[in-house]
């Protein structure tokens, strides 16, 4: 049983993630010892700057990228306002159509709304039950006046991957740029822009053991990308604003350990995963798996359960130490349903009662064990008290 008193279970880490050890130390000298402005002319800056340029090689490292196709920002969100507002803005006389799907992240579908207010018009895809995104509907999209495809990397609600490098194929084979948020997937799933046919990329520091308010924007040499930011000339013009050097370094070596071992940091987390899936679905009746059966990032297991909902099932097992989500962390005070889980399906009563578990590095065998252990107690116990569970024996079967 896990020692509450100790340290909680922590299974949130599609949220956010603990700062490793290795970051902190890489970060630390950058607040106090070489606090100068990076872009200052004087020698006292220049620590700084190399620390900014190395982080710069890290991040283009890890992307297949050259570290002039990387631009620090804020975060993901930042990232994705950039990468779509700035393909939108910078290549509106060409087109104003933009395709995407119907279970991106906000930061995508907010900013395609935006846009949609002021002149452009947006397609938003269906996805399957498993939460992917057909090839076929991509190209079938794709008009003469459109001039921009976002299709994110995985899920961060389901854990589902999509397939990137084919869509990014086709939108190249129908000279239309392809921007995918990549923000889970970091350090989950191995990315090579080239390979994968990708012009633009989001990513976030803290979704990798790295500092909150750190993100990066891979733009492809050569595509047109209007400023987000503007006022000063930092990120070559790009991006306005001093940069934060702690938070950067620290990005940079973040993506450096995430990304040094994928294989094995999968195998071990997908274990724990496949554990938490198997004895979930088989102990405790009317659950359901959502997301891709295989296609899923090794660290996400989101559930259903019928009769009862989310918020409860939160509560009760924070009140044993365990914490987890509803559904993506920008949007777990909403007592909508998850707009994911609805695009695969679900019936809403179905989608409220969802649990997401993501697993992280300082996860443990123990962890998963003692889940196993509340979690059955704890829907049992709200199915008792729910109005919503039916008699013993009138149980309604699952729609096929």
């Amino acid at each position: 049983m896990n020692d509450q008193a100790e340290r909680p279970v922590y299974m949130d880490h599609a949220a956010t993630t603990f700062i490793k050890p290795e970051v902190i130390a890489a970060m630390a000298p950058y607040f106090s010892q070489y606090f100068g402005n990076p872009s200052s002319l004087y020698r006292f800056a220049g620590e700084p700057r190399k620390g900014v340029d190395a982080a710069r090689e890290q991040v283009a490292a890890a992307l297949g990228a050259t570290p002039a196709e990387v631009f620090f920002c804020a975060g993901g969100s930042e990232a994705d306002n950039w990468a779509i507002k700035g393909v939108a803005l910078a290549n509106h006389k060409r087109g104003d159509h933009i395709v995407t799907t119907a279970i991106e992240h906000h930061a995508v579908l907010h900013t395609c709304e935006w846009l949609e207010k002021h002149g452009f018009s947006v397609t938003y895809l269906p996805v399957d039950t498993f939460g992917r995104v057909d090839p076929g509907d991509v190209e079938e999209a794709i008009t003469g006046r459109t001039v921009l495809i976002s299709v994110m990397t995985a899920n961060n609600e389901i854990g589902t991957i999509q397939p990137v490098a084919r869509i990014g194929r086709i939108a190249h084979d129908h000279d239309v740029l392809f921007h995918t948020d990549a923000v889970q997937a970091i350090g989950a799933v191995p990315i090579d822009v080239e390979s994968m046919n990708i012009d633009l990329l989001s990513l976030s520091g803290h979704k990798f053991y790295g500092p909150k308010g750190t993100g990066a924007l891979y733009v492809r040499r050569g595509t047109r990308l209007e400023n987000l930011v503007h006022g000063g000339g930092q990120e070559r013009g790009r991006r306005a604003g001093t940069e934060n050097v702690p938070g950067i370094v620290g990005m940079g070596k973040a993506i450096e350990l995430a990304t040094a071992d994928i294989e094995g940091h999968n195998r071990r987390l997908a274990a724990m995963r496949d554990r938490l899936i198997r004895e979930v679905l088989s102990t405790i009746p009317d659950s359901r798996l959502n997301g891709h059966p295989t296609e899923r990032l090794a660290n996400n297991a989101n559930f259903s359960f019928r009769y009862v909902e989310g918020e409860s099932i939160l509560l009760m097992l924070d009140a044993r130490g365990i914490c987890a989500s509803t559904g993506s962390a920008c949007s777990s005070a909403s007592l909508e349903p998850s707009h994911v889980l609805l695009a695969t399906g679900l019936a809403h009563e179905e989608a409220h009662g969802s649990l997401r578990l993501t697993l992280g590095d300082a996860n443990t065998e123990d962890d998963v064990g003692y889940v196993l252990e509340v979690l059955p107690e704890v829907i049992g116990r709200l199915r008792q008290i729910s109005p919503l569970t039916p008699p013993a024996g009138k149980r309604v079967p699952e729609a096929e």
